[in-house]
């Protein structure tokens, strides 16, 4: 037997902020990083809350790639003054850390008997998708750890366009291919469905319909929309679906390099979908066909899987190029010997993760590898 979970309750479209004014609360934690609190986007949401008579408090010191001790900060925190609803105003980081705090308190302090609070999340990104996901990313040492519980997804996700119209272009670009990548990686999983290839199609179609846009004009609001959505309809897919290597090795490089992660998904994507299509061999897998009926649907060339894999992996790079991103690793600036010397303990760190086991294609370490060698200088080998 096979399910797909439909959650959250989805807000979406220009003032979606407003389904705050609904929900019922004594005492609201919001969560969220310097950033939002800076830009004044935090004092939207507590502009709201203000108006209600509603007590609230700020956890604002969420840093990117959240680590442990920024888990157990907010632990104790929430405890201090446990609330009936919490709400995350951010990126993936600020969303993934505040489901890391609601799980291990909850965890942690069984003993106290107390309600999960409503969990209200609010991306202020069009990429992780974590607002619909049960998924968190969480950094021990070198390490990106990635927990997955159901109990992890929020209760409420509020996509308003307003809040990433402001997000810069190389940001944009990031978070935009982490899309792609979510979506690429659902479709293919051993555990994809009707359902979640579905949204993925989706997710492909308008990620290259739109993103240019946004990279482009962040104003845009049409665009930024699309966008928006698709980062929770990916999101939707791969909570489902889960992912594959892309991820894997990502998450390693990230840990290791502090590569941003959509920008090291970017750089690892194309090689990867060579790899589960076996491009340089018969590229007649089911994970091939796949990806020619991807192409098919942006109408580029696919009369065969390996006319549309070389479609498909064309204009990935053209996506990356008209966006000004980095080919390879090497233009990131990682040092050569410092990759060279970490790149045992990073294959060894993508074999281990948890997005590995779903992968169309079974790695083992030379090949994880030759594909991070591979994405270093950004060629993929003979591609024709």
């Amino acid at each position: 037997m096979s399910e797909f979970l439909l959650k959250p309750r989805i807000c979406f479209g220009q003032d979606a902020l407003s389904v705050l004014d609904e929900l019922t609360a004594c005492h609201v934690l919001l969560v969220t990083d310097q950033a939002m609190v800076k830009f004044g986007l935090a004092e939207r949401v507590t502009q709201r809350l203000c108006a209600r008579g509603i007590d609230w408090q700020v956890w604002d010191d969420v840093v990117a790639d959240p680590d442990i001790a920024t888990v157990v900060r907010g632990m104790k925190l929430m405890d201090s003054c446990y609330p009936d609803l919490v709400i995350a105003l951010g990126g993936g980081s600020v969303i993934d850390a505040a489901k890391a705090v609601i799980f291990a308190l909850a965890q942690t302090r069984p003993e106290a008997g107390r309600e999960r609070p409503c969990f209200v999340a609010i991306p202020t990104t069009s990429g992780t998708g974590s607002e619909v996901t049960s998924f968190s990313v969480v950094k021990a040492h070198a390490e990106k750890l990635v927990l997955v519980d159901s109990s992890l997804l929020p209760d409420i996700a509020i996509l308003d366009p307003s809040l990433v119209a402001s997000v810069p272009p190389a940001i944009t670009a990031d978070t935009g291919m982490d899309v792609l990548c979510h979506a690429l990686e659902a479709y293919v999983s051993l555990a994809a469905s009707d359902f979640s290839d579905a949204l993925a199609e989706k997710v492909v179609q308008q990620v290259f319909s739109y993103l240019p846009s946004c990279w482009r004009n962040g104003q845009d609001l049409q665009a930024r929309e699309k966008m928006h959505n698709a980062s929770c309809m990916a999101g939707m897919a791969f909570t489902n679906a889960s992912l594959g290597i892309t991820h894997s090795l990502a998450h390693a490089l990230g840990g290791v390099f502090r590569v941003p992660h959509g920008r090291a998904n970017a750089l690892l994507m194309a090689h990867v979908v060579a790899w589960n299509a076996d491009y340089h061999g018969q590229c007649d897998t089911l994970a091939a066909r796949k990806y020619a009926r991807l192409a098919h649907l942006l109408d580029l060339p696919a009369s065969t899987p390996r006319e549309g894999v070389t479609s498909l992996l064309v204009a990935i790079q053209t996506l990356k190029d008209e966006m000004n991103m980095p080919r390879g690793i090497n233009d990131t600036g990682v040092n050569a010997a410092d990759f060279d010397q970490r790149l045992a303990e990073m294959v060894a760190q993508a074999l281990r993760d948890s997005c590995t086991p779903t992968n169309p294609r079974e790695p083992d370490a030379r090949a994880l590898t030759e594909l991070y060698r591979q994405a270093w200088s950004g060629n993929i080998a003979q591609c024709h």
